[in-house]
């Protein structure tokens, strides 16, 4: 598995391939790759002729209190991953090849980013979209693909990538999850014993709303009751938010209707963990 640390080395192997006429596909990651990654990496591979994945932890999408330097990382794991899942390159730049000295342009999004994680991670979006938009132009990649875990990354993605034309096809990529239900996650790794267990309690209170809205429940207040009910029962549980969203706006909604986000934040001990369901009424 080739590994390139530069912007100059991806764009010089990228050229030859599209000399050559080939397809390309990009997975922007922040490594300590897992099999929601390799779910990406796989969709990459069947749907162009070589793929790309960034890993590289984005220093400007965590706070102060953020946990940057705790964050896991193994490339060699990584690289294996990569390899088995179909992919042809890494990229692994360092924090200083991405953000040179007197780094001052951003790329600000608003709407998409007013609730959920943005509301308490201010400066979170700013950074995701600024790495996400360095990674397009250096890759110049036909399409990018981002997994549904991360909803309102994907829908902010989305909107950037309309609003400044990026040429760029976004590939929705379903959650994966261990056998138990709990959402892959490179965090998960934090958990101890107790606390994995006790981290069950986030997708069986999604399952709760989700079956209240299949038997005909479309209040989105009721929704958000039942699993802040179910969540609140798990002591080691702490609830960041709950929220029924439009999918492509991020905005809250009193019915549910077309397509619809429910999301949830919950701290287990001191982890910050996501999860979510999308429907379409």
């Amino acid at each position: 598995m080739k590994v390139v640390k530069t912007v100059k080395e991806v764009r010089d192997i990228v050229a030859q391939w599209r000399k050559e006429g080939l397809t390309v596909g990009l997975v922007p990651t922040m490594g300590y790759l897992h099999e929601g990654h390799q779910s990406l990496i796989r969709k990459s591979a069947e749907q162009n002729d070589r793929t790309v994945v960034s890993v590289f932890v984005n220093p400007i999408q965590f706070g102060p209190t953020e946990d940057l330097e705790a964050y896991p990382r193994d490339l060699e794991r990584d690289k294996k991953a990569v390899e088995e899942a179909g992919g042809d390159l890494i990229f692994n730049p360092e924090p200083e090849e991405m953000y040179p000295q007197h780094f001052t342009s951003f790329i600000d999004t608003t709407e998409t980013t007013e609730l959920l994680c943005g509301a308490v991670r201010p400066i979170h979006f700013r950074g995701v979209c600024t790495v996400v938009g360095k990674l397009f132009n250096i890759v110049t990649p036909d399409r990018a693909y981002f997994g549904q875990k991360d909803a309102q990354q994907l829908a902010t993605i989305r909107r950037f990538v309309r609003d400044l034309n990026f040429g760029i096809e976004i590939i929705p990529c379903p959650i994966v999850r261990e056998d138990d239900g709990l959402a892959k996650s490179s965090r998960n790794t934090y958990l101890n014993a107790e606390e994995r267990k006790a981290a069950l309690i986030l997708s069986q209170s999604l399952r709760k709303g989700q079956d209240a809205i299949a038997d005909g429940e479309t209040s989105a207040e009721k929704i958000k009751d039942i699993i802040s009910k179910s969540l609140s029962s798990e002591p080691l549980a702490r609830i960041d938010y709950v929220e029924v969203v439009d999918f492509e706006n991020i905005q809250r909604v009193e019915k549910i209707y077309g397509e619809t986000l429910v999301a949830i934040a919950v701290y287990i001990g001191r982890t910050r963990l996501i999860d979510n369901f999308i429907v379409n009424i």
